[in-house]
């Protein structure tokens, strides 16, 4: 396995971890334009809100995850940490599962149905979901628990 240099990773976890942190904000931008939706009375807020998260499942989620999907193998296929060496890293790689079906996917259908004049708890459901499963990503990136998956 060809590895990077230590610069080089630095730079790598970095723009992983900057894409990482807007899929997050953008997760908590959600529950608040989801909350302001679920609370107020006036029909041109809720479809205000329901079209600036529709647009940001289409932008910015969908541009987040795709960098924190790539730069997140990428860490894995040219450093020490690998795919499946650490438990860690598994758990991550199943929550990321969660988050991308969750974020570009569960978003964009819930968005648009909302927008359509559909039910919004659904919508709230997943975002909750997905900051939870962000969240916990972020937990496992920060105390690495568990230890090797496969001892030298």
């Amino acid at each position: 396995m060809k590895t990077i240099s230590m610069t080089q990773k630095k730079w790598l976890l970095l723009l992983h971890v900057i894409f990482s942190a807007i899929m997050l904000g953008g997760a908590v931008i959600f529950l608040v334009l989801s909350i302001v939706a679920g609370t107020t009375g006036d029909p041109q807020v809720v479809q205000a809100c329901y079209t600036v998260m529709h647009i940001l499942s289409e932008s910015s989620v969908r541009a987040s995850t795709i960098g924190t999907l790539v730069t997140g193998i990428l860490l894995s296929a040219f450093t020490h940490w690998g795919f499946l060496r650490y438990h860690w890293i598994l758990a991550k790689e199943a929550l990321s599962v969660v988050a991308i079906l969750l974020g570009p996917i569960g978003m964009y259908v819930w968005t648009a149905g909302a927008l359509h004049g559909g039910n919004g708890d659904m919508l709230l459901f997943g975002i909750i979901l997905q900051i939870i499963s962000l969240a916990a990503i972020f937990l496992l990136s920060v105390f690495k628990p568990w230890g090797k998956r496969i001892p030298k």
